[in-house]
């Protein structure tokens, strides 16, 4: 039950391949994502079917509480991360320096998953319904195996401090009071924030572009925190396939007139064609040879 170190490694490959596959639905056939129902018009549409309220009146409730479960994905992602740090929340291995027991750590021992959780149940509103389900079930049976591969981690890296916060502190479901005391760290807001776009940006999309009632609009306002959440993760890890990515993609949109999914693709293909003839460094040379 517990994910490999391969899967760790690959957790948002996986996670991007779950969510494009839950947007496109392929079983239901093509690829016209704006001419099939959204979970978003399907359940407003359900909820006035039990005579309760008018659809005019449902869309705004169903609208309403997405933006909730993004705020509250959203709050998680940045103040996990915040006080996580940067270099440990996406590093390619876990890392188990010291029990983390500050900020959201002393409520709950998993604010980043819980808060993916969150975020992922917001972006399924605009899947098809089918494409929701199917994502949802994933995800959470992923992020299940990524908790319980990290939690034996931890524990035998850590030994006895950390199976003693396992017994204070709960998996998913926060406490609203902590019994532990609150550890010495500095959170890291600014960088917390910058990382934690694509959560930011589906929390803006569902909240104010989701009024429009456009899908074009509203799948525009997540695909652009994607790439702006790639694209500054790419500044702090690797600025110079970055920088390709940002010259490659626009060129390939405007010189050669390719739609913006292509022209991203070639941004990426060049950006990975630049990492890999860049010398490697001595630390992930040596970690390369270890393995």
């Amino acid at each position: 039950m517990r994910a490999t170190a391969i899967e760790f490694r690959l957790r948002m490959i996986i996670q991007i391949g779950i969510v494009f596959l839950g947007f496109w639905a392929p079983w239901l056939g093509g690829f016209d994502l704006g001419r099939r129902i959204t979970t978003l018009e399907w359940l407003a549409l359900e909820i006035s079917r039990t005579g309760l309220v008018r659809f005019t009146y449902a869309t705004p409730i169903v609208i309403v509480t997405g933006a909730l479960a993004a705020a509250i994905g959203a709050t998680f992602r940045v103040w996990g991360a915040a006080y996580l740090g940067y270099h440990v929340v996406h590093h390619a291995d876990m890392q188990a320096a010291a029990v983390m027991a500050a900020g959201p750590y002393r409520f709950v021992r998993n604010p980043l998953y819980l808060g993916g959780c969150f975020m992922m149940a917001a972006t399924s509103l605009l899947m098809p319904p089918t494409g929701a389900l199917f994502t949802m079930v994933l995800v959470t049976v992923f992020y299940l195996r990524l908790i319980l591969g990290e939690e034996a981690f931890l524990g035998a890296t850590l030994g006895e401090p950390y199976r003693a916060y396992l017994g204070a502190v709960p998996r998913l479901i926060p406490s609203l009071h902590s019994h532990l005391p609150a550890a010495a760290a500095e959170p890291r807001w600014f960088t917390a924030l910058l990382t934690e776009i694509l959560s930011i940006g589906i929390f803006v999309t569902l909240a104010f572009f989701s009024w429009s009632f456009n899908h074009d609009t509203m799948m525009w306002g997540v695909f652009a925190s994607f790439i702006a959440s790639m694209v500054v993760r790419g500044f702090m890890k690797a600025p110079i396939p970055t920088c390709a990515f940002l010259v490659v993609a626009p060129a390939a949109w405007g010189l050669f007139h390719l739609s913006v999914f292509r022209s991203t693709l070639v941004g990426f293909g060049a950006a990975l064609v630049v990492r890999a003839c860049m010398p490697r460094k001595r630390n992930e040379s040596a970690a390369a040879a270890s393995e």
